[in-house]
Parts: C-alpha cells; sequence; structure tokens
C-alpha cells in the first residue's frame, strides 16, 4: 500500500483527535492539555521525545532504520553515516476567538478557539509521525517531528529554535517542511505554494496617547487623547500610499482601540495597536521610522504626547526554490497534477515558520480545507464562522510523510 492509502485508514483516528483538540483549545506558549494529549497519541511509537522548558512543546525524533547509530559499515570498515535530517513542523496552539460555528465539537473553553486549523495540523503531524514509525526500516535518515505553541503572536518557533529543535537529532536538519490549512481561499484538497517569498514579516505598532482628562462637556479646558488618536489612525493609512512603493507592498491594519469610561468623561489617554505587514527589510525598518515619527508629531501638533513602540514580529516566509519545487512535484506524483495549485502572490498573512527556513533550506504549503464549497465567500482563517473540513488530514500527513521519505532517499549531491 502507498503512503496515502495508509493515512486513509487512519482518518478516523486522525479526526477524532482533532476534534479533541479543537473542543479544548489553549492559546500562547503553554498548552499542558495539548500536550498532553499529543504525548497521549504518539505513546508506543519508536520515537525520542523531549518536551519544551519555555513552552509546553514536543519534540520527537524517529531514527531511520538504514541509519541506526553504529549499525551499519562502509566497505572498509568505516561507520555508515548518519544520513540527512528532515524536519516537519505543526503549530498546536488556538486564538482568543468565541467559536460560533455551531460544529457539535465546538469548543468548550469560552473565549478560544482553533480558529485557524492549528487542531488539524497537531493531528496531522500525529498521522505523518505514525506513518514514518511503520516505515522506519526504510528510512534513509532521520526525521524530527515540531509539536510547537505559541505560533499566534508569541513566537513559539523562535523558542524551540533557542532550544535546540534544529538539533534534536544530534545534528542539523537538512529540509524542513510545513502546512497550513485554510477554511477559504482553496478548494477543499488542493495545495498550494510559490516559490521564494511566500508570507509577510510582522511587527506590531503600539500607540498611547497622553492628554488631560476632564468633563466631556469642557473640552477645551482639557487635552482630549480621543481625536488625536482618531486622527492617527487615518493618518497610518495616507502613509502607506504616500510613503511607500506600490510595488513594496506595506500593510498597516488599526485592530485595537481603548479610550474612555462614560461618554460624558475625556480620559486621559487613548490606546491603540496595529499589525504592520511588510516584504522586504527595508520597507520594514523605514516603516519603523516613519510610523513612530508619524504619531509622534501628530500628537505635538495637538499639544499632546505620544509614547509609541514599534515592535519587530516575525521575518519575511520564504521557500527555497530547490524545496519548493520538490514539494510541487511530490504533490503532483503522489496526489494528481490538479491537487497542485501554483500560488501567483505572496499572500500578507505572517508565521514563525519563517524563523526555521531562515536556517533550514525547505517549503511551507497551504491545503484547502473549506466546508462550504465555495471557498471564495467562506468565512477565513480567524473567524469565528471559521470551520475546516478534517476529511483533509488523511492527505495532509500523507504529503508529510511523503516528502520526508522522498527528501531522506535523495542522492547526496541533490542536497549539498
Amino acid at each position: 500500500m502507498t503512503l496515502r492509502d495508509d493515512a486513509h485508514e487512519l482518518q478516523g483516528e486522525l479526526a477524532a483527535l482533532r476534534r479533541a483538540l479543537h473542543q479544548e483549545p489553549e492559546i500562547g506558549l503553554h498548552l499542558p492539555r495539548t500536550q498532553e494529549k499529543v504525548l497521549a497519541a504518539l505513546d508506543g511509537l519508536p520515537l525520542e521525545i523531549s518536551t519544551g522548558t519555555s513552552l509546553s512543546s514536543v519534540t520527537a525524533v524517529l531514527r531511520g532504520g538504514k541509519t541506526e547509530p553504529g549499525g551499519g559499515a562502509e566497505p572498509g570498515g568505516g561507520i555508515e553515516p548518519a544520513g540527512p535530517v528532515v524536519l516537519l513542523r505543526g503549530d498546536m496552539d488556538g486564538l482568543p476567538v468565541t467559536e460560533r460555528t455551531g460544529a457539535e465539537f465546538t469548543s468548550r473553553v469560552d473565549g478560544a478557539m482553533h480558529a485557524c486549523g492549528h487542531d488539524l495540523h497537531t493531528a496531522g503531524l500525529v498521522g505523518a509521525a505514525r506513518l514514518l514509525a511503520d516505515r522506519r526500516e526504510l528510512l534513509a535518515g532521520d526525521v524530527v517531528f515540531m509539536f510547537q505553541p505559541g505560533e499566534e503572536g508569541w513566537d513559539g518557533a523562535g523558542h524551540m529554535v533557542e532550544e535546540g529543535v534544529l538539533t534534536a537529532a544530534g545534528r542539523p536538519a537538512d529540509a524542513a517542511y510545513g502546512l497550513h490549512v485554510s477554511s477559504s481561499s482553496y478548494p477543499t484538497g488542493v495545495f498550494s505554494s510559490r516559490p521564494g517569498t511566500l508570507m509577510a514579516a510582522s511587527a506590531g505598532l503600539h500607540v498611547r496617547v497622553v492628554g488631560a482628562g476632564g468633563h466631556g462637556s469642557r473640552p477645551h479646558a482639557a487635552l482630549d487623547p480621543i481625536p488625536v488618536a482618531c486622527e492617527m489612525v487615518t493618518a497610518l493609512q495616507t502613509m502607506v500610499t504616500r510613503r511607500f512603493d506600490v510595488f513594496d507592498p506595506v500593510v498597516v491594519t488599526v485592530g485595537t482601540f481603548h479610550a474612555g469610561t462614560r461618554r460624558n468623561v475625556i480620559p486621559d489617554d487613548a490606546v491603540f495597536e496595529a499589525t504592520v505587514r511588510t516584504f522586504t527589510p527595508a520597507a520594514a525598518e523605514r516603516v519603523a521610522e516613519v510610523a513612530v515619527r508619524l504619531c509622534e508629531d501628530i500628537a505635538a501638533a495637538h499639544g499632546l504626547t505620544a509614547e509609541v513602540e514599534f515592535v519587530p514580529e516575525y521575518p519575511v516566509t520564504v521557500n527555497h526554490l530547490a524545496e519548493h519545487d520538490f514539494l510541487a512535484h511530490t504533490v503532483r506524483e503522489a496526489f494528481g497534477e490538479e491537487r497542485f495549485a501554483p500560488l501567483a502572490d505572496p499572500i500578507t498573512g505572517s508565521e514563525d515558520f519563517s524563523r526555521v527556513l531562515d536556517r533550514v533550506p525547505g517549503a511551507f504549503v497551504f491545503l484547502g480545507a473549506d466546508t462550504t464549497g465555495d471557498p471564495e465567500t467562506a468565512p477565513g482563517n480567524h473567524s469565528p464562522l471559521a470551520a475546516f473540513d478534517d476529511s483533509v488530514l488523511a492527505d495532509g500527513a500523507a504529503l508529510l510523510a511523503e516528502l520526508a521519505v522522498r527528501r531522506l532517499d535523495r542522492p547526496a549531491k541533490e542536497t549539498a
């Protein structure tokens, strides 16, 4: 049987795991219940498992049977090389979103939801581990399974890199692959990616406008921070269109705005936060300079002050050309030509898998998991209505396993 055939035999178990994870989402770097479920799902497999110290990560290493340490001698009495290392990643955290899908397995945790499909990523990576463990004796190298918390703004990948996930097999990873499901945009079961720049860099812009509070009936006797902060919000949009090249895109979106307690009270301050997306280091550096100065100058023009902080988060996610081409070829050969759709342009979402791809050649791919039949209008990732078709689990697990098997089998001259 093929990897895909075996994966479909696991579909029911993977769907059950995904739904159990979905009902109990956890947010951030510390996901004890999620970690417990992952460890239980991996129990009994021939894996070397370790957990994180600064986060609830799980790292599992599968040693290829063809390269057991000390297990093979080359002609002349030498020791057989250990072989390459492939890393496969699945993120595990949820979002602070209240679910409104109406699914029978809806989240049981108030204010938390797997609105970005990480429950599918986790279950799919467990499936890949099971598929590869069954083929351990055929693997010409080692596989590292990276179960990662804190992708949603917590830099979980960065934490895991610092704790040594890239050398978990005892030597550096030679290639790394990740997969992300989408509740919209792509037809169900279709894989999509592109070479080079795939996803944007992200940063946070944090602004506190400091005024002087007073009575709402006497604004002239106070320093009202609310209209000043509102002016900054609109000025940031003008900044994007007038200070940046349209061919080096920048996106600035204000996602939170907080001020005041009652309608007749002018508050002392107003606070807002924005996400900033860029595709080049030059654009990111320029936004950091221009946006900060813009907010400070607007405040000063009204006799107020502004405390402004620009915080870089994730770098640009870049697919390595050879690894992207290898991934696309693998999808087409294992699943059919129609199952791979080249992505014409990068997307403005961001990913901390960029931390891995900055250090290891690899590729990231999207997988459509729409439940509506119309991905163009379906609620997107991060929506409280986002729903994911868990029928794609088997093929997601099969692709990750297929990438590992084929990449480990590539001749050394092709991996140099």
